[in-house]
């Protein structure tokens, strides 16, 4: 049975929030496909998991019989988050962009998750798993917009995700989640609404179908 890990780290709950709308389509396709798999869940909003401490860093690089009791108890809480992602078949993240950044809960996580020598460096103990991001924002970042050059939750998540983890990363983007709320942006709603269509559709067409493969090749 395959295992979706899900992490979730908008401030909103429940429909209030862009990319929750869009990775709970992902996981309810998931789950309509492989009933009986597993699925792992983080709400990083509801339960931040720790930043990251000296003795967390210090601990991955030395030995354990030599940990304090500090760095041994600090690396044990990472070591689990480690362990969701190296057991993951698929990896569904939903990273909304505040300040043109990802949201400071789903940096702790990465941070904790990012291990040299073991998640990372040059074998990758996740490397292959897909992951798929839903990157809401409230405007366009979009290559030859206007703001296109403030784009950096794609560029920093592929850098995390592709280039250290070794992950197969894809993005569905719903853009222009602003524009039913604030008036400046009235125009731009129909936009709004076909991406937001687009990302619900295309998040249940790619649930579906990591499940399927995954059940297919478990087979």
């Amino acid at each position: 049975m395959a295992t979706l890990l899900h992490v979730d780290s908008s401030v909103f709950p429940g429909p209030a929030s862009a990319s929750r709308a869009v990775t709970d389509a992902f996981r309810k396709a998931w789950e309509e496909q492989h009933p009986q798999g597993t699925v792992i869940y983080r709400d990083l909003s509801a339960h931040p998991v720790p930043h990251i401490t000296a003795d967390a860093h210090s601990a991955l690089f030395a030995d354990p019989s030599e940990h304090t009791p500090e760095q041994a108890a600090a690396f044990a809480r990472r070591v689990r988050f480690i362990e969701e992602l190296e057991q993951a078949d698929a990896v569904l993240i939903g990273a909304p962009m505040y300040n043109f950044s990802v949201p400071s809960t789903l940096k702790a996580w990465l941070d904790n998750v990012v291990a040299v020598g073991r998640t990372a460096g040059d074998t990758p103990t996740a490397k292959g798993t897909p992951v798929t991001v839903v990157a809401s924002r409230g405007g366009s970042y979009a290559p030859g917009t206007p703001r296109a050059g403030y784009e950096y939750v794609q560029n920093y998540l592929e850098a995390v995700l592709k280039d250290m983890l070794g992950l197969d990363v894809a993005f569905i983007v719903p853009e222009l989640t602003m524009a039913p709320h604030m008036p400046a942006m009235a125009e731009l709603v129909p936009l709004f609404e076909a991406s937001r269509a687009k990302a619900l559709e295309d998040a249940a067409a790619k649930g579906r179908a990591l499940a399927e493969q995954l059940t297919a090749t478990a087979a």
